[in-house]
């Protein structure tokens, strides 16, 4: 027989943490339309438990995001999922510095023993295409380089699609983040069945 303590443990949700700017914030939307929420629905549908805290900041960069990474990333968080990026690029800033602080956050994390599941990113076309081909690579780069889990692009499906976006052209609408969450459930669902 199964000590009812193993049994509360095995059916404790996981606690994962979303790590991002106003995409992950829900900038716009009502609470539970931003993506964390609804993912964690679309989770608990398959049956897998898992609690998503939302640290989106809108208006964060990676900067922004590196400060705050350890109290954003509190003990007992189980997996991060990191979108940072998008205002660096938005906001014309070198890609270096975009790549050094992902790197920064994917280090410390790991040495927490924290997996992570990285949120890429694209450059505007109109920022050029040094700039496109330099920002563009930093994701499955540093995935590669930190073994961090890559959804190659959080906007996939969603940018440049009228009506999934708000009247600034950048931020889901609810449907967006519906679009959004369909095509990254089954990717979480194989991250969380790592994890466990």
């Amino acid at each position: 027989m199964t000590p009812l303590t193993t049994l509360s443990a095995a059916a404790e949700p996981l606690r994962l943490v979303a790590l991002g700017d106003s995409l992950t914030a829900g900038l716009g939307l009502e609470a539970g339309d931003a993506y964390p929420a609804k993912l964690q629905a679309a989770l608990a549908k398959l049956g897998i438990e898992v609690t998503i805290d939302n640290a989106g900041v809108s208006g964060d960069t990676t900067d922004g995001g590196l400060a705050r990474l350890d109290w954003s990333v509190p003990d007992g968080t189980k997996a991060v999922l990191l979108e940072l990026g998008a205002n660096d690029m938005l906001r014309g800033l070198d890609p270096k510095l975009a790549r050094a602080n992902l790197a920064a956050m994917l280090q410390r994390l790991k040495e927490r023993k924290i997996p992570v599941l990285l949120m890429g990113m694209r450059a505007a076309p109109n920022l050029g295409a040094d700039y496109q081909k330099a920002f563009d690579a930093i994701y499955p780069d540093l995935a590669s380089q930190y073994g961090a889990e890559l959804y190659p692009f959080f906007l996939d499906g969603v940018a440049g699609t009228p009506g999934l976006n708000q009247a600034d052209g950048m931020h889901p609408t609810a449907a967006g983040a519906d679009v959004i969450v369909a095509r990254l459930t089954p990717v979480v669902a194989e991250f969380v069945r790592k994890l466990r």
